[in-house]
């Protein structure tokens, strides 16, 4: 029979997981608390930005079901008859966009958006690159192709970050998933946190869009839809699509020089879509690039990997038994 003791429901032993709670869990535990905190903070007018009674409870919702989901994913591994479980190890998927949705219900409140910091990031951008870059590449350049090019790569991201870690899944390289997992998970987390606190609406915002030949093309208008329809006020810094499709790309590469090989390709495009299509400043891009590096570093040292105990059979030996084999998941 199988024991895993890394993700036991039971009492905690010497190193194991306290409660049985894996890294990606106390993660997911960790941003709900914050988010809560500031949740709380405007729900007594924060900057003037006090949500709605309807958006305080969709948020309230949204929290409760990413913590129960942390809190039921030890039990649900605990009771797996093999050694992974989609659901306990997938979780984020489901609860990303409820999270990511109430960055803008955060952001605007009952009355509106009310505060953005896009001044000091126009600054910084003047700093960096003499110009407003984001206003003035597309209409520099109104290429058909470039924007095809560039917008179709943005659109790849919808894919890319989900790409990546069900790449590894399915070449059974599960440890390598599930850091890539924790990975975008935490690259999400630490940006919507960054817009709930510092935000920034954007050049989509700040500008209309130029009306020429590289906004007149299929992809460009989707992108645009998309973004209406789709988008939270207030989450332009960092750019969390650079930083996602960054972060997938590292992870993918580390589990598989193929599949990473592949994704490279439209992340690098996405760097420069963000940018071209006006949807994010460039120090967004650059902020959204350094978080990745970050968090590619640090992952390995917070995710390390769920220790199994096995134990053969009832014929082993009573040491055998009592210290059981362990090896990294």
């Amino acid at each position: 029979m199988t024991v895993t003791a890394g993700d036991s429901t039971q009492g905690a032993r010497p190193g194991e997981p306290f409660l049985g709670l894996s890294a990606l869990d106390r993660l997911t535990l960790l941003y709900v608390l914050a988010a809560s905190v500031l949740l709380a903070a405007h729900v007594a007018n924060w900057r003037n930005a006090r949500p709605t009674r309807w958006e305080t409870e969709c948020l309230i919702a949204s929290h409760v079901l990413a913590l129960a989901f942390a809190l039921l994913a030890p039990v649900v591994r605990g009771r797996s008859r093999t050694e992974d479980s989609f659901v306990a190890e997938w979780y984020p998927v489901m609860v990303m966009a409820g999270l990511y949705a109430g960055v803008g219900l955060l952001n605007t409140g009952a009355r509106g958006p009310t505060i953005a910091f896009d001044g000091i990031v126009q600054r910084w951008e003047m700093a960096v690159f003499g110009r407003q870059i984001a206003y003035d590449w597309i209409r520099a350049m109104p290429s058909p192709a470039l924007s095809w090019t560039l917008h179709l790569c943005y659109l790849s991201y919808y894919f890319l970050v989900v790409a990546a870690p069900a790449g590894l899944w399915w070449l059974g390289r599960r440890q390598a998933a599930r850091q890539a997992i924790f990975a975008i998970s935490l690259t999400f987390f630490t940006c919507y946190l960054a817009f709930l606190i510092f935000p920034v609406a954007g050049p989509l915002y700040a500008w209309a869009l130029p009306d020429n030949p590289a906004t007149h093309v299929w992809p460009a208008r989707v992108v645009r839809v998309l973004l209406d329809r789709g988008d939270a006020w207030g989450s332009a810094f960092p750019s969390s699509h650079v930083a996602a499709s960054v972060v997938a790309t590292i992870f993918a590469w580390r589990g598989s020089r193929r599949l990473g090989a592949v994704l490279a390709v439209p992340t690098v495009g996405i760097l420069f879509a963000v940018v071209y299509g006006q949807i994010h400043y460039g120090v967004d891009a650059i902020g959204g690039l350094a978080l990745a590096i970050a968090v590619g570093v640090a992952t390995p040292k917070l995710c390390r990997g769920r220790r199994v105990t096995r134990v053969r059979s009832s014929s082993a030996s009573p040491s055998r038994l009592a210290s059981g084999e362990s090896r990294a998941a």
